[in-house]
């Protein structure tokens, strides 16, 4: 807004206590009187020579006041405000033809209900002052799906042993990297993966308010539950009727998490509550020190994962078989019955040795004539081989305790690239332990919250088909080259324990930028004058809100040169439309983008052409 069209009307308007509220405009007053065309107040605001040069027009001799112009100025709270639009200040409900927010008769309770957040994980996105961001701020729906289309992938690499290569397709197992805003990617691999994903296991921005990461951890309880629902719901769609999902947070937002993801999946759906140990140390500047993390397990459908339960579970402990007959090692296992009567085990005497026993004298009596029963001093027990065991899947509980440590992760991964890269990445054991017990060999995985790959890497080293999603920069510095050298046969994390010796292959892609890729150099513009260069590649190059009058920009240059460089920031941003970030698939053919014949053709492998 203008400051010094509104210094002249508080000087014009001083003394009428009418227009005055604690010594503030009381500008909705103002709006009133001048849809009643209040003649006095006209008259006093037309006195002024600078309002009178800012919105009257002087038409064959006869003056026009531009009402709504000024009515506009006065509502919007942004400076710049013909360059943005009319309604960043609405939730887009009317009653009566007035805006919610200028009625006091309507209540509207959950406004971010409905909404598209803003962004993602960057902090820089926070630029921008107000902290409540969305995409359609214009509720429009052809906005909304505008943003939510197919979009263009490029910079498109293979990597595998011999390095890294151009390719123009993409075939059913190949495990994906995408680098650029999570929300967006998911809805670009609607049609290529919907109902094919077995397990989601995401590890989000816990909103602990510190800024000890890269990524913003430092969200508004709305925005960030508006944030993940935005995800989620997407997520779903992707997770086949047997598919599970796993949320790893702690308890800052938690139990938010169990009551949102309620309503997305159904409480139902609800499995369990996983609580793991993260930290060995005890923090002494709390009431009491938290050293675990929650992670919620939900399934897309409870009664499909239950019928199919026999097949999850992790390997069972293969420890001390060392007696060997013609079948191979065992061990003795008990055959007496804990519990005795209570538990209706049935009690005879067998080989002399009288109690309480699991079998039933018949199955005894068949056991023993196959050799599985001996006696040994006076108790009774049973062959246990060791191939039966390694066919047989051992359940565990909701409590995780067993080398799961972040401290543990963070060694490993500083160990794997010989610097500290990553602060408290995913411990390798803990992924192991959720794929062993969830998925078999060649399910596919997905992990939208990529950070260090530890995901990936681990699905890697088990055979499972994934797709990782980072809006971060540390893709390149971290994650990529982490899976490298996971495909070189690094002996971090789990190698060990599943013989890993190297090998496979993974794709890599970028959204292709649009407004985004001005909006970053506006972020990364350290002066005023490296700024001013970028309003050319506004006007020439960005896609702006339909409602922006940029020729504004000349009447009020002075006032934007006075702004502090956040300011600026803000006001250029703010004219872009948020719902172009990224290319649209549709416009793949377009030449101005310049997208190679390879590039287009795997868009092309990975949409089918259409």
């Amino acid at each position: 807004m203008s400051t010094n069209i509104l210094d002249e009307i508080s000087k014009i308007l001083n003394g009428i206590e009418r227009y005055w509220i604690n010594e503030k405009l009381a500008k909705q007053l103002i709006i009133e009187d001048l849809r009643n065309n209040d003649t006095k107040l006209i008259s006093k605001l037309l006195s002024n020579q600078a309002i009178n040069e800012a919105y009257v027009q002087d038409i064959d001799g006869y003056k026009i006041f531009d009402k709504e112009a000024f009515i506009s100025m006065l509502r919007y709270k942004n400076y710049w405000q013909d360059s943005y639009t009319k309604y960043a200040n609405k939730i887009g409900l009317t009653t009566e033809g007035k805006y919610l927010n200028y009625n006091s008769d309507v209540v509207l309770d959950f406004p971010f209900k409905d909404c598209i957040l803003e962004g993602g994980m960057t902090k820089e996105d926070s630029v921008l002052k107000n902290d409540e961001k969305f995409y359609n701020e214009v509720i429009a729906k052809e906005e909304i799906d505008t943003l939510l289309i197919p979009k263009v992938f490029t910079n498109i690499k293979k990597y595998n042993k011999d390095g890294s290569h151009n390719i123009k397709e993409i075939n059913d197992k190949d495990n994906l990297i995408i680098k650029g805003n999570n929300l967006t990617v998911l809805h670009s691999f609607k049609k290529k993966y919907a109902s094919k994903v077995k397990l989601i296991y995401i590890d989000p921005p816990y909103n602990t308010g510190n800024d000890e990461f890269k990524y913003n951890d430092r969200f508004n309880k709305a925005t960030w539950l508006t944030f993940m629902k935005n995800r989620l719901e997407i997520a779903r769609e992707l997770l086949s009727e047997n598919g599970i999902l796993f949320v790893s947070l702690d308890d800052n937002e938690a139990h938010y998490a169990k009551v949102l993801i309620d309503s997305i999946f159904g409480s139902e759906n609800f499995i369990a509550d996983i609580c793991h140990k993260a930290r060995a140390s005890v923090s002494n500047d709390k009431i009491i020190s938290s050293n675990h993390n929650h992670i919620l397990f939900f399934a897309k459908n409870e009664r499909k994962l239950y019928s199919q339960r026999h097949r999850l579970g992790i390997q069972n402990k293969l420890e001390g078989f060392n007696l060997e007959d013609e079948k191979g090692f065992y061990k003795i296992i008990p055959v007496d019955g804990p519990g005795g009567a209570a538990k209706g085990n049935p009690y005879y005497e067998f080989l002399g040795v009288s109690g309480y026993w699991r079998y039933s004298f018949e199955t005894m009596n068949k056991l023993y004539k196959e050799g599985q029963i001996i006696k040994r001093k006076n108790t009774l027990g049973k062959k246990y081989y060791k191939k039966e065991a390694e066919n047989k899947k051992r359940k565990i509980t909701t409590w995780w305790d067993e080398s799961l440590l972040t401290s543990t992760a963070t060694k490993q991964l500083s160990d794997l690239f010989g610097e500290k890269k990553f602060n408290n990445p995913k411990n390798e054991s803990l992924l192991q332990l959720i794929l062993e017990y969830c998925t078999e060999e060649n399910d596919l995985v997905l992990d939208f919250f990529m950070g260090s790959g530890t995901t990936q890497a681990v699905a890697h080293k088990m055979n499972r088909q994934y797709i990782g999603i980072e809006q971060m920069d540390y893709i390149n510095s971290v994650s990529i080259p982490r899976l490298q050298k996971v495909i070189e046969g690094e002996q971090g994390g789990i190698s060990t324990d599943v013989d890993w010796q190297g090998g496979g292959s993974f794709i890599y892609a970028e959204l292709a930028k649009e407004n985004q890729e001005i909006i970053d150099s506006i972020i990364n513009s350290s002066s005023k004058e490296e700024l001013n260069q970028q309003i050319d590649n506004l006007l020439n190059n960005g896609i702006l809100n339909y409602e922006v009058d940029f020729d504004k920009f000349t009447n009020t240059k002075k006032e934007f040169s006075e702004l502090a460089l956040e300011d600026q920031k803000e006001v250029l941003i703010r004219i872009l439309d948020n719902n172009q970030l990224y290319v649209n698939y549709s416009d793949i053919e377009d030449s101005s983008y310049n997208f190679t014949e390879d590039e287009i053709a795997f868009n092309h492998s990975f949409y089918g052409g259409e």
